[in-house]
C-alpha cells in the first residue's frame, strides 16, 4: 500500500467481529478467562487492550516495523526506551534536543548511573568522537527541536552498527507519512504521539516502532512492569486522527514553505530555521532520506524585547506549547518547551531569548501571514 492508504487502511483497519468499518473503543480493565490462565489474548489491560492494540498494528505497519507499542505520552516511550540499559551505560544524543529528553537523561536517569553526550549529530565526526567504551545507543532527533538539524539517519545507523550500538531516532516532527527510520537502519523509532499523529490537540500519547522481535520483547515487558501504557480512549482518538495523517501533513508543510519563504524576507527576523529552504544546511539530507519537509519552523528576530511584544500580539495564532495540531502554535522555547534546560547550555546552543517556533497549521497560509506581520509590525 502507498503512504495514503496505509495510514487509513493499515493494520487492524476494521471489526472482524462485527465488520465495524472502525475500531471499536474497549473500555475495560480486565478480561473474562475460561480456566486460570486460558484466554483469549487479553487478561488484564496494563499488559493488553484491544483497542491499543489495533493501534500498536498500525502503528508498526506505518513504521514498516515487526512491533509497535503505545504510551502514555512521548515521554513514557523515550524514558521507557532508556530503561532497556544499565547502569554505567553511556548514550551519544543530538544536542538540540527536545527539553523533556534532555531533563530525563540529565536530571533522572543520571542519578541512576546514565551517561549522556550532547553533540550535533549532524556531524558524525562529532558523534564519532564521542563514543566511549560504555556507549550504548546514539539518539538521534530529526528535525531538531526547536532549531531544526538534521541528521542523515542511515549514516548514523551505520556508524553505530559498526560500534556495536543501537540508533534510536525521534522524528515526531515528520512522523511515518514522511521518514521511516527503520528502513534507514534505525533500531528503534519514538514519538510524541501527541502532535502531529493525534493532530487535533486532544490527547496524550506515546509510540515506540522496533524491528526487531526481540527489543519488541524487551519493551514490552518494560512498558507492562512500569505500567505507562496509553489509555484506550486516546488509543482510539490516535487510530482517528491518524486517517488524515496524510492529508494533514500536506497541508502542514505547503503552509509551512510558504510562511517561511515570507519570514526570510521580513526585514526583522533575522534567521530563519526550515529544512524545505534550499540554503539550509540538511536540506540535501532531507530530501534523500524522507518524503516531505514537515510544518515545524524557527526564527530569530534579533530582540527579546521584540519577540514578547509579537508573542502578546499574535491573534490567530495561539500562544501554548506543543505542536502539531491543525490549529498553529507559536511558543519562545526559552521560557517554555525548553525553559528546563540551562540557559548557558541554551546560549551555547543557539535557543535565544528571541528565537520563536512556529507550529504551522492548517489555516490558510495568507491569513497565518498576516497575523504574523501584525504581530511583527506592531
Amino acid at each position: 500500500m502507498r503512504p495514503r492508504t496505509r495510514v487509513i487502511h493499515g493494520g487492524t483497519s476494521w471489526d472482524p467481529h462485527t465488520g465495524a468499518v472502525t475500531v471499536p473503543l474497549h473500555l475495560v480493565s480486565t478480561f473474562r478467562q475460561q480456566g486460570p490462565g486460558e484466554h483469549a489474548g487479553y487478561e488484564y489491560a496494563r499488559t493488553g487492550n484491544p483497542t491499543r492494540a489495533a493501534l500498536e498494528s498500525l502503528m508498526a505497519d506505518l513504521e514498516g516495523g515487526v512491533r509497535a507499542l503505545a504510551f502514555s505520552s512521548g515521554m513514557a516511550a523515550i524514558s521507557t526506551v532508556f530503561a532497556l540499559f544499565s547502569q554505567g551505560d553511556h548514550f551519544v544524543v543530538s544536542d538540540d534536543v527536545y527539553g523533556g529528553t534532555y531533563r530525563v537523561l540529565s536530571r533522572v536517569f543520571q542519578r541512576f548511573g546514565f551517561e549522556a553526550t550532547f553533540v550535533d549529530t549532524s556531524d558524525l565526526d562529532q558523534v564519532e568522537a564521542a563514543i566511549r567504551p560504555n556507549t550504548r545507543a546514539i539518539f538521534v532527533e530529526t528535525p531538531t527541536n526547536p532549531l531544526l538539524k538534521v541528521t542523515d539517519i542511515a549514516a548514523a545507523a551505520r556508524l553505530a552498527r559498526s560500534r556495536g550500538l543501537l540508533t534510536i531516532c525521534d522524528t515526531t516532527f515528520l512522523t511515518p507519512y514522511f521518514i521511516r527510520p527503520l528502513d534507514l537502519g534505525a533500531d528503534i523509532v519514538v514519538h510524541s504521539a501527541t502532535k502531529y499523529l493525534g493532530g487535533h490537540s486532544d490527547l496524550v500519547a506515546g509510540v515506540a516502532a522496533v524491528r526487531d522481535p526481540e527489543l519488541g520483547e524487551r519493551l514490552h515487558f518494560l512498558l507492562n512492569a512500569t505500567g505507562g501504557v496509553c489509555s484506550p480512549f486516546d488509543a482510539w482518538l490516535l487510530i482517528r486522527g491518524i486517517r488524515t495523517l496524510a492529508l494533514r501533513m500536506e497541508a502542514h508543510q505547503a503552509n509551512a514553505m510558504r510562511i517561511a519563504a515570507w519570514l526570510r524576507q521580513h526585514p526583522r527576523v533575522r534567521a530563519v530555521h526550515y529544512p524545505g529552504l534550499e540554503d539550509h544546511p540538511g536540506h540535501e539530507v532531507m530530501k534523500r532520506q524522507a518524503a516531505g519537509f514537515g510544518g515545524m519552523l524557527s526564527f530569530d528576530v534579533g530582540d527579546p524585547d521584540l519577540a514578547d511584544r509579537m508573542l502578546r500580539r499574535v491573534r490567530l495564532i495561539a500562544l501554548a506549547e506543543s505542536l502539531g495540531g491543525v490549529e498553529s502554535l507559536i511558543n519562545l522555547p526559552s521560557k517554555m518547551t525548553h525553559a528546563s534546560v540551562p540557559p548557558e547550555r541554551r546560549a551555547a546552543l543557539g535557543i535565544t531569548d528571541s528565537l520563536i517556533r512556529l507550529s504551522v497549521g492548517i489555516e490558510d497560509a495568507d491569513d497565518l501571514i498576516a497575523d504574523l506581520e501584525q504581530a511583527l509590525d506592531a
